[in-house]
């Protein structure tokens, strides 16, 4: 009952477009909206996909780049209003839900198998 109760309250709150497909591994480029006083202006944060997690309005996934040397991570809810929307630049062969072992991996290491299409 509880259940029931919970996802008809979510469905309010989920997204009313869906955002491209996307999965672990790809190279994506998530649009963000911005709020500075009465202004708002789109910033672009690009990585990789390192990790999708939840499910329903709760669902959200894990971006990772490197920065002037330095790794930097930011998780986004897939049904934020924030989220303008999310490009796919490529996409990359992996066997593992997850891509927490690329936080320890510099350089060529650090690269993933493409695919080509």
């Amino acid at each position: 009952m509880i259940a029931k109760a919970l996802d008809h309250v979510g469905k309010a709150y989920l997204r009313s477009e869906p955002l491209a497909p996307f999965h672990v591994g790809d190279r994506v480029s998530v649009h963000v909206v911005i709020r500075e006083g009465e202004k708002e202006r789109v910033q672009i944060f690009r990585g990789i996909v390192i990790g999708r997690s939840g499910g329903g309005v709760a669902e959200r996934f894990t971006v990772r780049r490197i920065s002037h040397g330095v790794g930097v991570e930011r998780v986004f809810p897939v049904h934020s209003p924030h989220v303008a929307r999310v490009e796919v630049e490529g996409s990359s062969h992996v066997r593992r839900a997850k891509l927490y072992y690329l936080r320890d991996r510099i350089g060529k290491t650090a690269k993933l198998r493409e695919i080509v299409r």
